[in-house]
C-alpha cells in the first residue's frame, strides 16, 4: 500500500498526510511540483516530529513518477467516480493517488488510474478535505488488507 499526492496545493494538509502515513508505515510518493516551498514551515508543524520517519519518494513530474512507480494498482480518489470505496476490494499493492487540493488531477491522470472511487456525501455538498479523504480511504484499505502496524505497548 502507498499514499500518492499529485501536486499538492496546502503544505498543512501535506504535512498531515505525512504524518498519517508515517504513523500507519505507509510509504508516500510527492509528485510535484507543490504548490509550496516543500521546506514549508507550514509542512513541518503539521508533520510534527513524525517526518524523519517517514518513507518518502518525491518526484519532479507526473512523467517521472510514471517511470518509477511501484506495481499495483493505481487507485484515485475523486467525486466524478461511480464507484464508492465502501464497496471496493483493496489489495496490499493498491497505491491510493489523492490530487490537488484546488483541482484535483487533469485528464491524463483520470485515464492513468486503474481505479476510480468516490465517498459518499450527502447531496449538495462538493468534496471533503484531501486530508480527511485520503485518511477514511486509507484506513479502509489497510483494515481489508490487514495493513496495520503491529502496536507496540
Amino acid at each position: 500500500m502507498r499514499l500518492v499526492l499529485y501536486q499538492p496545493d496546502i503544505p498543512q494538509n501535506t504535512g498531515a498526510l505525512m504524518r498519517l502515513a508515517a504513523c500507519l508505515g505507509v510509504p508516500m510518493d510527492v509528485i510535484q511540483p507543490c504548490g509550496f516551498a516543500f521546506d514549508d514551515r507550514r509542512l513541518r508543524r503539521a508533520g510534527m516530529d513524525y517526518l524523519d520517519r517517514l518513507d518518502l519518494v518525491r518526484h519532479l513530474s507526473w512523467q517521472s513518477y510514471l517511470e518509477q512507480r511501484p506495481a499495483g494498482r493505481l487507485v484515485l480518489l475523486t467525486t466524478s467516480a461511480t464507484t464508492s470505496y465502501a464497496g471496493f476490494a483493496f489489495a496490499p499493492s493498491d497505491r491510493i493517488l489523492v490530487g490537488r487540493e484546488s483541482e484535483g488531477v487533469p485528464q491524463a491522470v483520470h485515464d492513468a488510474a486503474d481505479v476510480r472511487l468516490r465517498i459518499p456525501m450527502r447531496a449538495g455538498l462538493r468534496s471533503l478535505n484531501v486530508a480527511l479523504a485520503a485518511a477514511m480511504v486509507l484506513g479502509e484499505a489497510l483494515r481489508q488488507t490487514c495493513g496495520f502496524p503491529e502496536e507496540t505497548t
